[in-house]
């Protein structure tokens, strides 16, 4: 009975741990009405909207279920995930981050400071290198679900830093570490930085 009992304690521990994986191909289908904003593959051509290419699926999981509890706020897309469950967002991810991202293109201006930003911070202020999290080549840290940066769009990226800095999103977790580090920041800082990013390879 013991051991009957034992065996029953790790089924229910390890299937409690398993997490349902993602099926690019059903994501595809899935992911039909993302392409309007994000690109039928994941590479937006709108400055404004995310690429979600080549993203961690961990990563996208959570912005989805951040977005549709309301956790995080894009007026944009209010009730697109109202009616996915979680198998959806596991598919919808694995679909994206099967793709590659393109690149972007950073001003030659701003390079040299947008560089120094992400590779060094600034120790002046404080502020902690992108690279600490996001790695040297942006690719992110998918078991820590930070994010791919490499070949965002610049614009995507200023704005979502000003909206750490200002407060208004506040989905970093409970450390509020992004919010941290972008209250640190300048405007020249922040627009040189995302410029960097975007055409980081």
């Amino acid at each position: 009975m013991k051991n009957i009992l034992a065996g029953l304690v790790l089924v229910i521990g390890f299937s409690g741990m398993a997490q349902a994986e993602g099926d690019a191909a059903a994501g595809q289908q899935k992911s039909a009405a993302c392409g309007a904003c994000h690109g039928a593959d994941g590479n937006s051509m709108v400055p404004t909207f995310p690429k979600l290419a080549g993203q961690g699926e961990k990563y996208l999981v959570k912005q989805m279920n951040d977005i549709k509890k309301g956790d995080r706020l894009v007026p944009e897309m209010t009730g697109l995930l109202d009616n996915l469950n979680d198998q959806d967002f596991q598919d919808i991810a694995a679909y994206f981050a099967s793709k590659k991202t393109t690149t972007g293109q950073a001003n030659a201006d701003l390079v040299e400071k947008g560089q120094s930003m992400y590779r060094a911070g600034n120790m002046a202020t404080g502020a902690a290198a992108c690279t600490a999290c996001h790695g040297p080549s942006g690719m992110g840290n998918e078991p820590a679900a930070f994010p791919a940066l490499a070949g965002q769009q610049a614009m995507y990226i200023a704005t979502q830093l000003k909206k750490f800095r200002s407060g208004e999103r506040t989905n970093d977790g409970d450390a509020s570490m992004m919010r941290d580090i972008a209250a640190k920041l300048s405007d020249s800082e922040i627009e040189a930085v995302a410029s960097y990013i975007s055409g980081l390879h």
